[in-house]
């Protein structure tokens, strides 16, 4: 849902009708899947800001569509989900980049994320997200 998103949207109901189709997911599985893309594409543009300033030789541009996706989605998790463990949330990553990406894209997925985790850039980045909220 997260790459259909980025694809160009539009048609959320014919990726949950498909998904409803050929996947054994419940409704509710697949709403909770809904409100983690909205949460994502929230905060999209911070997250995009973030996982460019650690592809330090890589421009986010050139990034695979599903790596980048991938990444989105570990980074929400890193900062902004605290039911997920953080090793938890870069192992994951990992283990769907080397599922549904390059060959090269688990090491690519683990740098980007250990670094964003290891980072105080991230955790200012979290502290001003939660101000925005807030206010």
């Amino acid at each position: 849902m997260l790459f259909s998103q980025d694809l160009g949207g539009g048609g959320d109901a014919q990726v949950v009708s498909t998904m409803l189709d050929q996947l054994m997911v419940t409704k509710k599985t697949l709403r909770q899947a809904c409100d983690r893309v909205s949460e994502i594409f929230m905060q999209v543009e911070g997250i995009d800001n973030l996982i460019s300033k650690f592809s330090k030789d890589y421009d986010f541009n050139r990034i695979s569509r599903v790596e980048r996706n991938i990444l989105r989605l570990g980074v929400f998790e890193l900062l902004f989900d605290d039911a997920v463990p953080p090793k938890v949330a870069i192992s994951e990553s990992i283990r769907l980049s080397r599922k549904f990406g390059t060959p090269e894209g688990g090491a690519f997925v683990n740098a980007i994320l250990d670094g964003i985790h290891r980072s105080e850039e991230s955790k200012c980045l979290l502290k001003t997200v939660s101000k925005e909220e807030s206010a």
